[in-house]
């Protein structure tokens, strides 16, 4: 059975609709790739530079977060490191 050529493209809105949101999300998965491999690249620039990479990526953790946020886990974390005897 052989398919219509107008078989073959959506006919309806919501067939459009749905072809246009696809390659929206095609356009920004690629977006994000390139955007992986630029940070990739800068992460490399850095340890070529002699930063230690695990640190940078905590301290990248920690700017996302509350101010009041990160100073409750370094309190946390200071009463934590005296009851272990650090």
């Amino acid at each position: 059975m052989a398919l219509d050529a107008t078989e073959d493209k959506p006919t309806n809105i919501a067939g459009e609709r749905l072809r246009s949101i696809i390659e929206r999300i095609e356009r920004l998965e690629e977006e994000r790739k390139a955007l992986a491999s630029d940070i990739k690249d800068i992460y490399s620039e850095a340890k070529s530079a002699g930063f230690d990479i695990k640190v940078i990526r905590q301290l990248i953790r920690i700017r996302k977060q509350e101010p009041a946020e990160v100073e409750e886990q370094e309190t946390l974390l200071d009463v934590y490191r005296r009851a272990i005897g650090m």
